[in-house]
């Protein structure tokens, strides 16, 4: 087996190892030579080549977002770094682990005019868990250094090697750092950065390996929650007839069903959930804006919840953050082991737990339900908005809304479902989707710039096939995402391509001008079918309801390459079709 000659790659490597870092996606340059050619080299590691730095971010976001364990990223100096940062700030909002191994110019080099050379040192500062700045071992750099390096920053150099004394304290500051780095992407669910600057040579081998590292443990410290807080929180739960549970982005199977089915059971407790909740129980309500948007002043202060609990990550419907900014809780409670976000002005407590550690801690207390028409109250009204939902969907004409209607009745079991943002996401929240099938989107910053990559590498990590449905807009903007090896044939992508942003047609303001057509809603011609050619995927298209019904009878079956349909709905009629549903509904 080939290492590096360099010992600071060589530890990066073993240390990765070490802590079952298996998936390694690479972008092409030749600083990160030393680590290309280690983890390639090693058959433990998975490797992947990515040329775009961005979709390679998002690529390793959708293995890690799947696998639920570090993925690391592999890049060359200089501005092929800054294209991680939107894949960055999603891990960071969406909790999931990623490892960014940069190779840098050694420190001389930074700040004269030397190429492909920028300041790299805690570049991802307000989006990152931890940044570790190695520091190259001088022994290893050319002879003639000191003559190259300018008097200041050589004199800056030598005082922190007396100051650390030997390579040995070095090597053991370097070490640290990695496993400070990896243990925190481990612990706390989120990004973290390693910047390692390397000497040329770069492309030096050897058969023997030269490094050692230490390797420190992950500590899991587990908290228990405290008795008396449970008793403080059984006293409020047990006071009040009205509470409300709302649930956000939350990975599948993570609640456990006992507890779900207990909260069903509950007439003073409604359960919100959205899309990408991820939970279901017949009793909760999963179509957050069908119930609530059509509501009066009376009844929004007839929903007004007691105590509100929340878990899961960021929250998509606005229409509820509306209500509930304005109809606040008398208590707003937060489940969370990391973190706890004042959505709703009104937090009073951050509880830190899953949710399973706290719901098996309060329910066996509860010795009856509080005496309560909150959940039935509600229930009556779901069911009258889902006789008008099924009446209004007979009725309309071709459009983003019959589509969604369409797509979402016709997807098969056995699959993952990777939604687009803007429009794909909020369009699926007003449907029941099958229970059995998974979903995600990238919520964390809520970004259209990397939803196709991200649905590649969830699609490269699970054993079902994955289908996205994205708008135009988002698949465009993430075209290169298809520029990659490694999108199996059981990948499907379905655009509803309304030539625009169509979401933007629903805000105020005025529209069908040719500023707002330019400016927001940012009008095309464009057609995905080129693309798919270029890249070898298979292409089908449908404009009109019997097209789009036929082409869903087979496109889901097994085949050669990866496929794509694009719909294409009339754009300027979508926004009413929209907006008469709520009014219809009510």
């Amino acid at each position: 087996m080939l290492y590096s000659k360099i010992p600071l790659a060589q530890t990066v490597i073993q240390l990765c190892k070490a802590k079952n870092i298996q998936h390694i996606v690479i972008s092409p340059g030749s600083r990160n030579a030393p680590l290309t050619i280690g983890f390639t080299n090693d058959p433990y590691f998975t490797c992947y080549s990515i040329v775009d730095e961005r979709c390679a971010g998002f690529f390793a976001l959708g293995i890690a977002q799947q696998i639920e364990s570090p993925v690391a990223l592999v890049c060359t100096s200089g501005s092929a770094l800054l294209n991680y940062y939107p894949a960055i700030s999603e891990a960071f909002y969406s909790n999931i682990p990623l490892v960014v191994l940069s190779a840098d110019r050694p420190r001389y080099l930074v700040g004269i005019g030397d190429g492909q050379t920028i300041n790299q040192k805690d570049v991802f500062a307000n989006h990152i868990l931890f940044s570790a700045n190695l520091r190259l071992n001088f022994e290893h750099a050319p002879k003639n250094l000191n003559e190259s390096e300018p008097a200041i920053i050589r004199s800056i150099e030598n005082k922190l090697e007396r100051m650390l004394g030997v390579k040995q304290e070095l090597d053991e500051e370097n070490e640290t750092k990695i496993n400070t780095a990896i243990n925190r992407a481990v612990l706390s669910n989120g990004p973290v950065h390693i910047n390692i600057p390397f000497e040329e040579p770069l492309y030096e081998t050897t058969e023997t390996p030269i490094a050692n590292p230490k390797v420190i443990d992950v500590e899991v410290k587990k908290k228990k929650i405290d008795d008396f807080f449970i008793q403080e929180c059984y006293d409020d739960w047990n006071s009040y007839p009205k509470k409300m549970i709302l649930v956000g982005a939350n990975k599948p199977d993570q609640v456990e069903q006992k507890i779900l089915d207990e909260l069903a059971k509950d007439t003073s407790v409604i359960v919100l959930t959205e899309t990408t909740s991820n939970i279901h129980n017949k009793q909760f309500f999963n179509s957050i804006d069908k119930l609530i948007a059509p509501l009066t002043e009376e009844e929004f202060k007839d929903l007004q919840p007691d105590i509100l609990v929340t878990f899961g990550g960021l929250i998509v419907s606005k229409k509820i953050k509306g209500f509930l900014r304005k109809f606040q809780p008398k208590h707003h409670w937060h489940i969370d082991k990391k973190s706890a976000n004042d959505t709703f002005f009104c937090l009073d407590k951050h509880i830190e737990a899953t949710p399973n550690q706290f719901f098996n801690s309060l329910l066996p207390r509860l010795t009856h339900f509080v005496k309560s028409d909150y959940s039935s109250y509600w229930n009556e009204i779901r069911a009258k908005r889902k006789e008008k939902h099924k009446e209004y969907v007979e009725n309309i004409p071709f459009s983003d809304f019959k589509v969604f209607d369409i797509v979402i009745n016709n997807l098969p079991e056995q699959l993952v479902l990777q939604l687009g943002n803007s429009s794909a996401i909020r369009y699926s929240q007003l449907f029941d989707l099958n229970k059995n099938i998974p979903v995600f989107c990238n919520r964390g910053t809520s970004g259209i710039d990397g939803s196709t990559s991200t649905a590649i590498g969830c699609s490269k990590a699970h054993k079902k096939p994955t289908v996205l449905i994205t708008g135009d807009l988002s698949f465009f903007y993430d075209s290169n995402a298809l520029w990659n090896n490694y999108i199996p044939n059981n990948f499907r992508i379905i655009i509803i391509n309304n030539q625009g942003g169509g979401i933007f047609r629903i805000l105020p303001g005025h529209k069908d001008n040719k500023k707002f057509d330019t400016y927001f809603e940012t009008t095309h011609k464009l057609s995905a079918k080129h693309l798919c050619k270029m890249y070898e995927l298979d292409y089908v298209s449908a404009s009109n309801e019997k097209q789009l019904k036929t082409l869903l009878k087979t496109f889901f079956n097994e085949s050669d390459q990866p496929r794509v349909l694009e719909i294409f709905t009339p754009r300027t009629i979508n926004d009413q079709v929209l907006l008469d549903y709520f009014k219809f509904i009510k």
